[in-house]
């Protein structure tokens, strides 16, 4: 990728990160939260996020995946990692990178809804791609609303790399 462009800065990532931490610090209060990380895009945000909520909280990680190479979404969802703790009867935060056409959101919003009786889930993800959803569902918490863009950085990747700038980019 070249002649990348700032889309967020790191300043609006971590503002906007403390807007989202007090939305769900005032829904949880002092109730036990289980975040579950999905892995790997969204390692960055969640880390920073969770350093911001207040309640007690469990982080859990899973690895899934809809992207082969390239910048397209392959429509289909891989749980490469999906291992879990009993989710019953608890708090649930899952804490994504994008969502972008929904298929992730939608398969693991199905995949907890059918496997445990949680008290609730809500999705959370740092950057809401309403233009290219092609499923009928809605991140709870989102930070920012984007275009039909590929982004890079913070925990966004191409073909691997770009993950560690502090900043989201697009060429």
């Amino acid at each position: 990728m070249k002649d990348l462009k700032i889309l967020f800065t790191e300043e609006q990532i971590q503002d906007k990160i403390k807007e989202l931490a007090e939305l769900i610090n005032n829904e949880y209060k002092s109730e036990e939260l289980i975040t579950i990380c999905v892995l790997k895009g969204a390692v960055m945000f969640a880390v920073d996020l969770v350093k911001c909520l207040t309640m007690p909280v469990k982080m859990e990680f899973i690895r899934l995946s809809s992207y082969g190479s390239g910048t397209v979404s392959s429509g289909k969802v891989h749980a490469v990692d999906i291992s879990l703790p009993d989710l019953n009867n608890k708090n649930v935060l899952i804490i994504e990178d994008i969502v972008d056409t929904g298929h992730t959101a939608k398969f693991l919003m199905d995949f907890i809804n059918n496997n445990f009786k949680t008290k609730s889930t809500k999705f959370c993800s740092l950057l809401d791609k309403k233009i290219s959803r092609v499923t009928e569902i809605e991140p709870d918490y989102y930070g920012f609303e984007i275009d039909d863009k590929f982004v890079v950085g913070y925990g966004l990747d191409y073909d691997g790399y770009y993950r560690n700038l502090k900043y989201i980019a697009y060429s």
